[in-house]
């Protein structure tokens, strides 16, 4: 084991290793209680039934993507690197997939299970790493900080901080509301934590936050803490159903821009969370990633296994880089984290008690962890900084990840052209270009 995972080479053992996998974890865990409400839709009332997922089938989908996908991760790339059904991806699927494209959830899943497929294939061939070489750093930065946005105004309605307006479209909410206080509550808690770079701060953030709202009697006291893992049987399978049950339903163009939009943005959230957290490791060699195919590989691997369970498309989360804070360097922190994720499956009765009060001051925190990306971008070039700030605004404003990233891949081209710096267009940029034309001509 200490051979396989190079333990003398990088420095390491045993206790580190646990200890980094456990705090990788914990600031990770709050997805469990994130992932079944976003993709329940339980903050949005009066809803069809048939529109939301299963919450207890969704906890367990998400346990076992994380659970399988760190275990791929530790075992094929060897990678401090934890996998869950990623931030960002959950939205656009509940909120944009489901809500405002009004697609069955199911069909949603057959998406991420094709976009996962395609994962593997590009992975292998190693297309994946030139698609990814392809997209000018700059518009990586701005795809990250503008899903940040997006996540953080998920969480302040959530939270009702920020509601409806029919005069300003939006507007502050009633903070004096039993279950905004609470919200705003959970946000200080955490911002505290955050601040004394506390590990686990959010973890402990939604902990600290529901004990509260149960002793304000803002949340229901649990009857029990241990239970049967929940049945996941709703979910399981649903994107084998839709391929032969009603195959006409995927024949689409609105179909192919949900497969798309789920390739896209993964592509750059594990490209971006692998080079961050092995620069922070100290196992970038020459500035490249050692074991990069492999992990691309496990990254796809766990989202195909995700869509099957029943979840949005599952990526490695930057939060890894709390466990490699506490000490990991190897991917045995990720079999440590994979096997908490599997224990977690019995602590159901917790995530009935979670409401989305409880995970706002999560989505905002995120949200600001991601936004930081900005500070990387070059915004004394225009060129750079017009489809760029078109990515970040327009994601929060038409409420879909999917139109920012357009709207900013449609501008890029031509202010680059315009500027005098064509040779540094890649051609897949071109390509990009016609097919974002033809999004919104064929679908908005």
């Amino acid at each position: 084991m200490k051979k396989y995972f190079e333990f003398e080479k990088l420095g390491t053992n045993y206790r580190r290793e646990i200890i980094g996998g456990l705090t990788t974890f914990l600031a990770m865990a709050y997805i469990l209680a994130v992932n079944p409400i976003m993709l329940s839709l339980e903050a949005i009332p009066d809803l069809p039934e048939a529109m939301r997922m299963d919450k207890g089938a969704v906890f367990v989908a998400t346990a076992l993507a994380a659970a399988v996908g760190s275990l791929f991760m530790g075992l094929i790339a060897r990678y401090p690197i934890g996998l869950a059904p990623g931030m960002g991806l959950n939205a656009f699927f509940a909120f944009t997939v489901v809500l405002t494209y009004g697609i069955p959830w199911q069909v949603g899943l057959t998406g991420v299970l094709f976009s996962g497929i395609i994962f593997i294939i590009l992975s292998l061939t190693g297309l994946r790493e030139l698609i990814i070489n392809a997209i000018p750093a700059q518009l990586k930065y701005a795809v990250g900080a503008g899903i940040g946005l997006f996540i953080t105004f998920l969480g302040l309605q959530n939270a009702n901080i920020i509601v409806g307006d029919p005069n300003t479209l939006v507007a502050l909410g009633d903070l004096s509301a039993g279950p905004t206080l609470l919200a705003i509550f959970g946000l200080v808690v955490t911002v505290i934590m955050m601040v004394k770079k506390i590990n686990g701060a959010i973890f402990y953030g939604m902990i600290m936050t529901t004990i509260v709202g149960m002793f304000v009697s803002l949340i229901e006291v649990p009857t029990k803490i241990v239970d049967k893992v929940p049945d996941v049987s709703p979910t399981f399978g649903a994107a084998f159903d839709v391929i032969f049950q009603d195959p006409m339903s995927l024949m689409t163009t609105q179909f192919l821009v949900i497969v798309i939009t789920f390739l896209f943005v993964d592509f750059f959230d594990t490209a971006g969370t692998l080079v961050a957290v092995a620069t922070q490791a100290g196992l970038m060699k020459d500035d490249k990633l050692p074991r990069a195919g492999r992990a691309l590989l496990a990254d796809s691997m766990a989202t195909v296994t995700g869509a099957i369970f029943g979840t949005s498309t599952t990526t490695s989360y930057v939060e890894s880089s709390a466990g490699v804070a506490a000490g990991a360097r190897t991917g045995f922190a990720s079999i440590v984290t994979g096997l908490l994720f599997i224990l977690a499956l019995f602590f159901s009765p917790l995530l009935f008690i979670i409401t989305p009060a409880v995970t706002a001051p999560a989505l905002i925190i995120v949200g600001v962890l991601m936004v930081s990306a900005l500070g990387n971008i070059e915004w004394t070039k225009f060129e750079i900084a017009i489809p760029a700030f078109f990515v970040i605004i327009f994601m929060p404003l038409s409420y879909s990840i999917a139109t920012g990233i357009a709207i900013g891949f449609i501008f890029y081209p031509i202010t680059m052209l315009l500027s005098g710096r064509r040779k540094e267009i890649h051609p897949i940029m071109y390509a990009m270009f016609i097919i974002f034309i033809l999004y919104f001509i064929f679908i908005k």
